[in-house]
């Protein structure tokens, strides 16, 4: 019944993924969601980001970031990162992540994605056919509508963790 929802994988945090792994499978684009996936809701790319995306780019990836909220705040830290970015990107929908492939280069089986909500980030990526790795969130401080939305994905986790 929750299956639609479940992750690929689920880790702890972005910053443990092993990308030079998926480099090796095959994958050559990485989607990345910003909030509470990279840094903070609403902090600024910070020094640990800045090195992934290094690091990211030094191997051979190209990457994109899939938000939903407004230009300025992607903008501000694609800069800070070199990314390229797509802005009130409407996920769950596929559209956002079609266009990322398109823009990338890539296809479902050559992307990754990697988000920190079930109901958004995981969902539209398992719909786009894409990898879609969950992450916990990085702080508890989220906007009202999120903190809502997390109380169902414990049910889901709960049946996730339960069937792996």
């Amino acid at each position: 019944m929750f299956s639609m929802f479940y992750p690929d994988e689920y880790l702890d945090s972005t910053y443990e993924i092993d990308f030079e792994g998926f480099y090796e499978k095959g994958i050559r684009g990485v989607i990345f969601d910003i909030d509470n996936t990279l840094v903070p809701h609403d902090a600024p790319a910070d020094q640990r980001a800045v090195e992934l995306f290094e690091r990211l780019h030094r191997t051979g990836y190209q990457t994109m970031l899939l938000s939903n909220n407004k230009e300025p705040r992607v903008r501000s830290f694609a800069d800070r990162v070199e990314s390229a970015y797509l802005y009130k990107a409407g996920k769950p929908k596929r559209g956002g992540y079609v266009r990322a492939m398109e823009r990338m280069g890539t296809t479902r089986e050559t992307t990754l994605f990697v988000g920190d909500q079930l109901f958004t980030d995981v969902w539209g990526a398992k719909r786009s056919g894409i990898h879609a790795i969950l992450v916990k969130p990085i702080h508890p401080k989220e906007e009202i509508q999120i903190v809502l939305k997390r109380y169902l994905e414990k049910i889901v986790l709960h049946f996730y963790l339960k069937k792996k």
